[in-house]
């Protein structure tokens, strides 16, 4: 035990010292804290992030625009359910060119895609709760707002759109990986540790699998179990086990020729203890490092996928429906739309990608 240990810190601290792969871990985990908590941290908490502003569609990132908010009624929505699923029926908010305290309520103009004056509208005390004259509802209703990375063609909040579609990125990527896991190791360890005609069958089937190309099995997986958050998960997941397979084979094999697997033998040892406590453990320090590698490549699937408009469904916010939406304006002028989500995308894929080839110098014993 305490060998296992030492070696455990040894690659912990060569894990460390590779500065890339520390701080992209560290940079995963800060994502996996703002994905967590993004309804907190969106300034559009509203379900899916999808509260529409037409009137300031395609704006630069750094707009500021005055903002009346209209209280909405209160519903039963819990704590929780608000603080990690959003909220379902958020605050009416309505971008003003002016406004002025009539005796009744207050008068607004409203604001107009060009920033010119639009439309005059009146609305009552009656409207706002807790308030007893126009006054007040210009202190308590009546802010201006920031969009730090601009808005969508639609007017939302592409800041809020980022965080909360970060989810699904992360989503994919672990539920993914997670059901390439089970069945690559699964289905590689027998075939590993029992040979033979069980071998030759799975082989047949990872060659198989691995014939098709991924995208394209992706897609007939998709339209199989049709177009949705969960289909995209299982597609994804069932396309990467593959590899993970192929690897746990060829270690198993390995492994089992070892003394201390001969000795479990001879001790009478059933061969699911075996495999489970002294083969398995021996061999999943490669299927670590391919992990990180699916994990990115979950990510840039699940992209693609909702480039191509069978990911994730509208109003669900995605990197790659992002995309898909916008890439037009890459060149009408509005480059960013597109190339915010890309980034994002890229530091994602790439952060797991060094963490990967940080593992693959920490785990290598013959360093």
């Amino acid at each position: 035990m305490e060998q296992s240990a030492s070696l455990l810190q040894l690659a912990f601290r060569k894990f460390r010292k590779n500065s890339w792969g520390f701080y992209s871990f560290v940079f995963i985990c800060i994502c996996v804290g703002v994905a967590i908590f993004a309804y907190v941290l969106a300034p559009d908490n509203s379900r899916n992030a999808n509260q529409m502003h037409l009137s300031i569609h395609s704006k630069n990132p750094g707009f500021r625009v005055q903002m009346l908010t209209i209280p909405s009624e209160v519903t039963t929505q819990s704590y929780f359910d608000v603080l990690f699923f959003g909220d379902t029926s958020p605050d009416l908010q309505i971008p003003i060119y002016s406004y002025r305290e009539v005796e009744q309520g207050i008068e607004i103009v409203e604001y107009t895609p060009d920033g010119s004056p639009g439309l005059v509208k009146t609305y009552s005390l009656e409207l706002f709760p807790d308030v007893t004259s126009s006054e007040e509802i210009q202190t308590k209703y009546i802010s201006d707002k920031t969009f730090w990375l601009g808005t969508d063609k639609y007017g939302r909040d592409l800041l809020s759109r980022i965080l909360v579609g970060m989810r699904i990125s992360l989503a994919i990527g672990f539920i993914a990986v997670l059901i390439s896991l089970i069945l690559g190791i699964t289905l590689g360890a027998i075939a590993g540790y029992f040979g033979g005609k069980m071998d030759a069958v799975i082989m047949w089937l990872i060659n198989v699998t691995w014939s098709i190309p991924t995208l394209l099995l992706v897609i007939a997986i998709t339209l199989a179990l049709g177009k949705g958050f969960w289909q995209v998960f299982v597609a994804v997941g069932l396309t990467m086990w593959v590899e993970v397979a192929r690897v746990v084979r060829g270690q198993v094999m390995s492994v089992k020729q070892m003394q201390y697997v001969t000795a479990a033998h001879a001790l009478g040892f059933k061969d699911f203890r075996i495999v489970t406590r002294h083969v398995l453990p021996n061999s999943l320090a490669p299927v670590i490092i391919i992990s990180a590698a699916n994990f990115a490549s979950a990510i840039l699937v699940e992209s693609g996928l909702s480039f191509l408009g069978i990911g994730a469904q509208p109003p669900m916010p995605s990197w790659g429906g992002i995309i898909k939406d916008h890439y037009a304006h890459i060149v009408l002028g509005k480059p960013f739309l597109a190339l915010i989500p890309g980034i994002a995308i890229m530091s994602l894929v790439t952060a797991f990608m060094l963490i990967g080839n940080a593992l693959r110098d920490a785990l290598d014993v013959r360093n």
